[in-house]
């Protein structure tokens, strides 16, 4: 939208294309045609296309866009729930004598946006359930809408590949297809003691999901309530292997949750880790402080310290969620030890320092060294709603 230029080349946003390293973090249509896809090193997108041309990412301007979008969405209606920064699901069903059907707000929300925003594109899928929706946006791109009913969505929706379920990742679909499910109609009609006894209550939720039982609501985008923790979760494009590469992760992680505590106004008393292998199975583990904190070092530590307890090394992992949990005002008086108080009060100040420095100058303009030139890493919004990676 912002360079006419690359609107009709194959193009995909990269981290540092100028050091030609670095994977792929989204790309256009016509690079997807050719075999480009989210997570490919650099070399072995231009392998597939030749012509690609790489840009860096922005993740200012891309945070700014994505909450224009979203506050152009409440119009319609006050359920809004974000599916990373660019996707989400609007529930209109109290918005219809308003604005219409469902079909005809979705073309209006396109028209609007592209408007009001100087030329963005939506593809939109309309249906009766969030997984059908979802699917349906993605079928007829850049700028279309989809509708799946109750009454056409076995012509539509089940003959499509497995793989575009949603919660159906790679390695999930190697054993679909050792059990021959291929489609997502043939995953509506498997056993369910059968995908019980290989993924757990997924099997069951993911054959009901496809069958068309989705029944999971669209939350509010804005809605009043006390909060009882924060957390920060990612997927990264490849699988992490060692300890270091967890912890620059966990440390992310932590600084993201640090941030939004102060923002709060609370402190933890508790920390959790959820690791999530490359199999998709997770464990959680959590643990009391010593002392509430708010900083990013003493939550990391914490994260760190559990991960090192109760991962197996002989397991990639692929999603890792820190949250805080055990809130306090942060006004409130700390009973902390006599030795421990004095690096406690250095990490808040620290902290507080880095926040007037991104204030100023953006959120990336400081970070940790242990993020410098790990790829697997590049969340850099600010926004709690923002999830993103595909769940």
């Amino acid at each position: 939208m912002l360079d006419p230029k690359l609107r009709d080349v194959p193009v995909a946003v990269a981290g540092s294309p100028k050091k030609r390293h670095g994977v792929v973090l989204a790309k256009n249509e016509l690079a997807k045609k050719a075999g480009v896809r989210t997570g490919d090193v650099i070399w072995e997108a231009k392998l597939k296309e030749p012509a690609l041309v790489l840009v860096e990412p922005h993740f200012d301007l891309y945070s700014k866009y994505s909450r224009q979008v979203f506050d152009l969405y409440t119009r319609y209606t006050c359920y809004v729930e974000p599916f990373g920064p660019d996707e989400c699901w609007l529930d209109v069903t109290g918005s219809v004598k308003l604005f219409g059907g469902g079909v005809q707000i979705a073309d209006t929300l396109r028209r609007v946006v592209k408007d009001e925003t100087g030329g963005l594109t939506l593809s939109a899928g309309v249906s009766f359930c969030k997984v059908f929706s979802k699917i349906a946006s993605d079928l007829k791109k850049p700028d279309a809408t989809t509708e799946v009913t109750r009454q056409n969505f076995k012509q539509i929706i089940w003959p499509l590949p497995v793989s575009y379920m949603l919660m159906v990742g790679g390695k999930t679909t190697e054993k679909f297809t050792k059990l021959n499910i291929r489609t997502i109609g043939a995953l509506a009609a498997a056993d369910e003691n059968v995908l019980k006894s290989i993924l757990g209550a997924n099997g069951v939720k993911l054959i009901r999901n496809a069958a068309g039982f989705d029944d999971e609501p669209v939350r509010e985008y804005v809605k009043s309530r006390d909060i009882k923790s924060v957390g920060h979760g990612m997927t990264a494009v490849k699988d992490i292997r060692g300890y270091g590469d967890a912890e620059a992760m966990l440390f992310y992680l932590a600084d993201k949750i640090a941030v939004r505590m102060r923002r709060y106004g609370v402190r933890a008393g508790g920390i959790a880790v959820d690791l999530r292998d490359a199999n998709l199975q997770s464990i959680t583990r959590q643990c009391k402080l010593p002392a509430p904190v708010r900083n990013a070092t003493d939550i990391g530590r914490a994260a760190a310290a559990l991960t090192r307890e109760n991962w197996d090394l002989a397991m990639p992992l692929r999603t890792l969620t820190v949250s805080a949990f055990d809130l306090t005002d942060a006004a409130a008086p700390v009973q902390a030890s006599m030795f421990a108080a004095a690096d406690l009060e250095k990490n808040d100040r620290l902290d507080l320092a880095l926040d007037k420095i991104r204030d100023k100058y953006g959120s990336s303009a400081i970070l940790r060294a242990n993020l410098i030139e790990r790829d697997f890493i590049y969340d850099k919004t600010d926004d709690e709603d923002f999830l993103p990676f595909k769940r």
